[in-house]
């Protein structure tokens, strides 16, 4: 039975930044096609459910709106149901098995053949789509992006690390960089549309290498100072990185880029290196102290983010403490944490010796207290501090816009003839654990 093709969209991310910037492509893929973006999301003639498969909750979110979205058929006026990203990659049968209303699965390296599955759905076939073809997918994307302010540019998917805990290598493929060219095309495009911040993106970041348009071979560090000729590029950001990618170029950046902002999320994992091993993290908790060491002697304010996560198996209340005690040794001044999720297919969710719910919930509400603590602390050190804030959204209060400051922190600033996409030097102020106020002094020049 045929169906009639979609003239709206809607698209729900879950997870990470990259899935931000996949959903922003589908997006302009769909606009491409003639489709509009849906005033009321739950009028949509399709959703795209844009998911991740990091978190077993994550995932069961995802079946939840699958079911809430397929009460309604679509012969009575629902909407067709799309599962793309991780979850998609990981489960593509098992949706098809547990949720028969989705009508498309599509993998986060083949969303570009959504328009093509959309016409197989409206002549009644069902589509699947799980193929890893690399980087195929950029070339076959339209050129022009969309963008704010702020904006996101993957150059890197894919991961070799095999982290015995992670299903990024199975979901995402392996590590591919994307070439010189087409990120700097792409990053001056963002900047025609607008954008004054990229934050370069990747499973891997850090591993990103290439040749230049001379065909030398430059890593992340390159890149970066690639970014910081272009004219119009006000801000560079990096994210996720790893540890063993940190190179010696890419710390002197951080000294020798003024553009690069003074923050890098560099994820742990754990303080413990009994427990770094089982996880084959491959850097001990040594040489990622080092490593920190290193990057605040080129630039001494540079705020440090991280990822953790408790619980693992086999964890002691001692593996427990070295990942507390390494937190009080860095403070962080924002991180990520976690208790550990065994996702099928890892090698940890065969470990034994799995730590009771009960003690993981405990260790994260001890690891959250001493996070939070930190980082109040930390937005308590920058009360006083002249800097610039990147206006990228309005507030709550009239006249209110919300920023990022150079260490990433949310700043509310209320100042009249103030639009999103300035750039306003203020005076922070009145801090509190998730943001702080800016006082402007003068408008930074365009």
């Amino acid at each position: 039975m045929s169906t009639k093709s979609p003239k709206t969209y809607s698209i729900k991310n879950y997870g990470c930044q990259m899935n931000v910037y996949d959903g922003e492509r589908m997006a302009e893929l769909f606009d491409a096609q003639g489709m509009t973006a849906a005033d009321d999301k739950n009028d949509a003639d399709i959703v795209v459910l844009n998911t991740c498969h990091i978190r077993e909750k994550a995932a069961e979110k995802v079946y939840s709106e699958i079911g809430r979205l397929g009460k309604t058929s679509r012969a009575e006026g629902g909407p067709m149901i799309a599962v793309a990203g991780c979850v998609a990659q990981a489960e593509g049968s098992e949706i098809s098995r547990r949720a028969p209303t989705v009508d498309i699965v599509v993998g986060p390296q083949a969303y570009h053949n959504l328009p093509q599955m959309i016409a197989d759905v409206t002549q009644g076939k069902r589509a699947v789509d799980l193929d890893l073809p690399g980087l195929d997918k950029f070339s076959q994307l339209p050129p022009k992006r969309k963008t704010g302010a702020s904006a996101f540019l993957t150059v890197q998917e894919g991961c070799d690390k095999f982290c015995t805990y992670c299903v990024v290598p199975y979901t995402r493929g392996a590590e591919v960089s994307r070439s010189w060219s087409a990120l700097l095309d792409e990053a001056k495009a963002l900047v025609d549309s607008g954008a004054k911040e990229i934050t370069l993106l990747g499973q891997n970041v850090n591993a990103w290498s290439g040749e230049d348009d001379k065909g030398r071979m430059q890593g992340l560090d390159g890149l970066i100072r690639a970014l910081d000729r272009i004219e119009g590029v006000r801000r560079i950001r990096y994210m996720t990185s790893h540890p063993n990618d940190m190179t010696d170029g890419l710390i002197a950046a951080h000294g020798d880029v003024e553009k690069l902002m003074p923050f890098l999320h560099l994820p742990v994992q754990a303080g413990s290196d009994r427990i770094l091993k089982a996880m084959n993290r491959s850097h001990s908790r040594d040489s990622y102290l080092r490593i920190l060491d290193r990057v605040r002697t080129v630039r001494p304010d540079v705020a440090l983010s991280g990822d953790f996560i408790v619980g693992f198996p086999g964890e002691s209340d001692a593996d427990f403490e070295d990942t507390m005690s390494l937190v009080r040794a860095v403070g962080y001044a924002q991180a990520f944490s976690f208790k550990y999720s065994p996702r099928p297919g890892t090698p940890a969710a065969d470990m034994a010796d799995q730590i009771p719910t009960s003690v993981m919930d405990d260790r994260l509400q001890q690891l959250q207290a001493q996070l939070m603590a930190d980082q109040t602390a930390f937005n308590t050190q920058t009360e006083g501090k002249i800097c610039e804030v990147l206006l990228e959204r309005p507030g709550k209060l009239p006249g209110q816009l919300i920023g990022k400051s150079p260490w990433l922190q949310s700043v509310h600033v209320l100042a009249p003839g103030l639009t999103i996409g300035d750039i306003v030097t203020v005076t922070m102020s009145e801090s509190g654990p998730l943001s702080l106020k800016g006082d402007p002094i003068m408008r930074a020049a365009a």
